[in-house]
C-alpha cells in the first residue's frame, strides 16, 4: 500500500472540501488512490455534506431530555435549513440522540476550539508540572503538554466523543449522516446539561 502523505491529504481535501479525518480515512480504504477516495467519499455523501456546512441553519428544534431518575437534564438547541425537515421523526431522533450523549458523556462544549482558555490553561499546567515531578526532560515536557491539551479537546467536545452507540464513530461522523440524508445543513448551536446539586 502506497503511504498516505500529508500532501496526498491536502490534495483530497483541496478537491473535495471534506475535513483532513475523513480524507485521511478515505486515502486509507482506498490504498492512497486520490480518484478512488474521491468516489468512496461521494458515495458515503460526505463532501456533499461537508459542502453544505456553509448554509444557514434558521429553523430546528429546542429538545428537552429528562433522565429518567430526575437528576440530569439536557437543553439542546438542534438547527436545520427548512421547518420541514425540523418537524420529521428523524431530526427529532437525532436531536434525542445527541442529547443522550451529552447526558452520560458530558461534553464542556460542542467544539473543541469552544472550550474556556482559561481551563485549557490550567490543564496545561497541571500536565507541564507532572511531566516535570516526573524527571522528563524539557524538550519532551512541552511535547507531552501539547499531547495532553490535545486529548482533553477532543475528549470534551461534543462533536469529537465516540457515540455512545457506536465507539468507532463521533458526534461529527452521525451529522454528517443525517446532512447526506436530509440534503440540509445541521448544526448543533448549544446546550446546557443540568445535574441535580451541580
Amino acid at each position: 500500500m502506497a503511504e498516505i502523505t500529508a500532501t496526498m491529504v491536502k490534495e483530497l481535501r483541496d478537491r473535495t472540501g471534506v475535513s483532513m479525518m475523513e480524507c485521511r480515512k478515505a486515502l486509507v480504504e482506498a490504498k492512497g488512490n486520490v480518484d478512488e477516495a474521491i468516489k468512496l467519499l461521494r458515495e458515503r455523501g460526505i463532501s456533499r455534506a461537508e459542502s453544505r456546512s456553509s448554509r444557514a441553519t434558521k429553523e430546528g428544534i429546542i429538545y428537552s431530555y429528562i433522565h429518567f431518575n430526575g437528576r440530569l437534564g439536557v437543553l439542546l438547541e438542534l438547527n436545520c435549513e427548512s421547518d420541514f425537515v425540523a418537524r420529521t421523526e428523524e431530526f427529532k431522533a437525532l436531536a434525542a440522540e445527541i442529547a443522550l450523549q451529552i447526558v452520560a458523556a458530558n461534553p464542556l462544549e460542542v467544539s473543541g476550539e469552544d472550550i474556556d482558555e482559561e481551563i485549557i490553561a490550567r490543564e496545561a499546567e497541571i500536565a507541564r508540572n507532572k511531566a516535570i515531578n516526573e524527571g522528563k526532560k524539557p524538550e519532551i515536557v512541552e511535547k507531552i503538554v501539547e499531547g495532553t491539551i490535545k486529548k482533553f479537546r477532543s475528549e470534551n467536545s461534543l462533536l469529537d466523543q465516540e457515540l455512545l452507540s457506536d465507539e468507532k464513530r463521533t458526534v461529527k461522523d452521525l451529522l454528517t449522516d443525517s446532512i447526506a440524508k436530509t440534503g440540509e445543513n445541521i448544526q448543533i448551536s448549544r446546550f446546557v446539561r443540568y445535574a441535580l446539586g451541580e
